[in-house]
């Protein structure tokens, strides 16, 4: 039964991984070619949003690209080298990401302020087929990626959700624009985007910083699983309780049990197999439980 059970368990966590490889592999195929489009709809139009979200969007279908990389490289198995495997290598790409995420944000940030001060005219018919264009594209592959569970998927979808929101202000600035002559509407709306990039870019980033640091993983709570362990009479106490996780869905627990003296050493192995299975109700997918007995009855 439990061997079943932690078969079920590890198929239907590659079936995640496979899927979240799946998702990264045509965001980055809808990213490239949509950041093509953007580049040449850019210069035709002359708008700096689209220009400067342009270069934003080349550089992300680079981490895109890297992100899909380490998200494949997380199905491999363990090596002599990665105990545990690979599946702290698509917090990699996460990282990666945010990183051009920041740098095509600064660099949005650099060639709007001067527009600010000397507003270029731009083609708004152009950039409000462009903005439809773009709520549609990144739409469909934010939808995509929101389904996913890897930290990787919901940074990458939330880039494609900022994408979506910047497109809709595009948009917005765009019909203004037809109807009043306001070009300095066009570089306030880039450096927006930007800032708005940016903020989530650090609020993203907190939760895998999180799991580098080994912190205990957001919605686990020690409380129920100590709980859980005490649940059995044979558990006398529990102590060394350590929590960490490996890539955000994976948990890993450590801890050192008490049982009473008087139990024979197949019993104490029988229940460190118990208690495993129950963890895993918990979200905990490797378990190291170290015995002890008590020293009052040695």
């Amino acid at each position: 039964m439990g061997k079943a059970h932690n078969h079920h368990h590890n198929h239907k966590h590659a079936h995640h991984h496979v899927h979240a490889s799946k998702n990264l592999g045509v965001a980055f195929i809808l990213n490239t070619v949509f950041a093509v489009i953007e580049l040449a709809g850019g210069l035709l139009t002359n708008s700096v949003a689209i220009l400067s979200d342009s270069l934003h969007d080349f550089g992300d279908s680079l981490s895109l690209g890297m992100a899909w990389f380490f998200q494949k490289k997380s199905q491999a198995k363990s090596s002599a080298n990665f105990t545990y495997g690979y599946q702290r290598f698509s917090l990699v790409g996460a990282f990666i990401n945010a990183i051009v995420l920041s740098v095509g944000s600064i660099l949005i940030i650099i060639e709007s302020v001067p527009r600010l001060f000397k507003p270029e005219i731009a083609d708004y018919k152009g950039m409000l087929y462009l903005a439809v264009l773009g709520i549609a594209v990144n739409g469909l592959a934010m939808f995509r990626l929101r389904e996913g569970h890897s930290i990787n998927e919901k940074v990458v979808s939330l880039h494609f959700l900022e994408d979506v929101l910047g497109w809709v202000a595009v948009l917005i600035g765009a019909l203004v624009m037809l109807f009043y002559y306001v070009p300095v509407i066009d570089p306030i709306l880039s450096i927006l985007i930007a800032f708005y990039v940016l903020y989530n870019v650090v609020r993203n980033l907190i939760p895998a910083i999180r799991i580098i640091l080994q912190g205990v993983p957001y919605g686990v709570d020690e409380t129920p699983i100590r709980s859980s362990l005490l649940e059995d009479p044979r558990v006398e106490s529990v102590h060394d309780l350590r929590l960490w996780s490996l890539d955000g869905m994976q948990h890993v627990l450590s801890v050192h049990i008490v049982v009473s003296s008087n139990l024979d050493l197949k019993t104490a192995e029988q229940l460190k197999e118990n208690l495993k299975e129950g963890l895993k109700k918990h979200g905990i997918s490797y378990a190291t439980i170290e015995v002890e007995f008590a020293p009052e009855h040695l």
